[in-house]
């Protein structure tokens, strides 16, 4: 019996931290063949041309797909998605994969999923039944669980929530969040090392900063990251910054932010890709997250650290009692209340909602063993 192909599709660099515990089970499996693909931001120098890590880390990469425009206007993205679509097609028919592993929301994920769709071949989804009421992510992501046999949920009640949308809940499986195991088993840097490979310092409270576009509003983007940015300046912490994605409105506050990092190079520091190792060994140390990232809601429990959530990006989504939600409004006193011995000393103890660290275990398990079609009934809920 051959091995089943398992066709891994990633094409942003948070997006690739997350399959990576993944990756490294399908690689050790004697009954999987791992197939893997590249698209959008890994292929792009704005972003930091991320597909070189995937191949540092010691994955081989069967196709590299260069979809991303130049620009980030809705007109672009939506050209982006089209030569998505097109382009994963002759990877397929290529490679002939037995089931496409997808993870999240992002645009060209639902354009790898259309394609995998059409072209009859099953789809594994992770992350599926989360609400992100502030982002277009939101709809995509229920779309590709439409699209999808097998569905791996982060919680219990993402599970309930794939199985409303008619999916068989022998199919829908509470997997847990892929990106804890990278927190239990990865080998974090020491600070001292970490602060030589980034050429900045942690002071006595530091933060990192991940702000991503509020994709479904109207909103100024530049003014609103100005607000953010005068605020954060207000306190004497130092703050490492990361890149927003290729969304609409990303590379304009990529750029917002490297105009701001250099009135004070000692004090704030921009990476335009930190991996997985990196970023996680910086929410080790900080002393606090802030932004509207999902790493701030899902992963950052684990280390006990505060997060201060900005606006509604991550509306609806189940986050621990270590985030504190706010608007622009509120974002400075928020600040302080993340800082205060007193709410530290409350969150020392929570758990993190999102799983213990064994999910990709569960899910290269499942995918090695369940059975997979294209074929799917709709299931009533009585």
């Amino acid at each position: 019996m051959n091995n089943r192909k398992v066709c891994v599709v990633t094409g942003s660099r948070a997006e690739y931290g997350l399959f990576y515990p993944i990756l490294i089970k399908i690689q050790e499996s004697n009954n999987l063949e791992l197939q893997l693909i590249c698209t959008s931001s890994h292929l792009s120098i704005e972003y930091g041309l991320t597909y070189k890590e995937i191949e540092n880390d010691g994955f081989r990469i069967d196709d590299k797909i260069e979809n991303l425009s130049l620009t980030d206007t809705k007109l672009s993205i939506v050209k982006s998605s089209g030569l998505a679509t097109s382009l994963i097609s002759d990877s397929f028919d290529k490679l002939k994969p037995d089931v496409v592993l997808l993870l999240g929301d992002r645009y060209e994920t639902h354009a790898v999923a259309t394609a995998a769709l059409l072209m009859n071949i099953p789809i594994a989804h992770i992350h599926g039944g989360e609400i992100t009421e502030g982002a277009v992510d939101e709809q995509i992501r229920h779309s590709i669980s439409k699209m999808s046999y097998l569905h791996f949920c982060a919680t219990e009640t993402y599970r309930q929530r794939v199985i409303q949308m008619g999916e068989d809940s022998g199919r829908v499986f509470n997997s847990g969040a892929p990106g804890i195991d990278n927190i239990i088993n990865l080998n974090l840097l020491t600070k001292k090392i970490l602060e030589k490979e980034l050429s900045w310092k942690f002071t006595s409270k530091s933060a990192l900063f991940t702000y991503h576009p509020v994709t479904l509003e109207e909103n100024d983007i530049a003014h609103d990251l100005e607000v953010i940015l005068s605020i954060l300046e207000t306190f004497s912490f130092n703050i490492l910054f990361t890149y927003s994605n290729a969304d609409l409105g990303g590379s304009l506050i990529n750029k917002k932010i490297e105009q701001f990092c250099k009135i004070h190079p000692s004090k704030y520091k921009v990476v335009k890709s930190l991996g997985q190792v990196k970023y996680l060994s910086a929410m080790k140390y900080v002393d606090l997250i802030i932004g509207n990232s999902s790493s701030g809601i899902i992963e950052a429990a684990s280390f006990k650290k505060p997060v201060v959530n900005i606006g509604d990006r991550q509306k609806g989504r189940l986050r621990s009692e270590n985030v504190i939600d706010c608007n622009l409004n509120t974002l400075h006193e928020s600040i302080k209340l993340a800082l205060s011995s007193s709410f530290k000393n409350k969150i020392q103890n929570i758990k993190n909602i999102y799983g213990t660290g064994s999910a990709a275990v569960f899910i290269v398990d499942k995918l090695m063993h369940e059975p997979i079609s294209v074929i799917k009934k709709f299931k009533d809920i009585h």
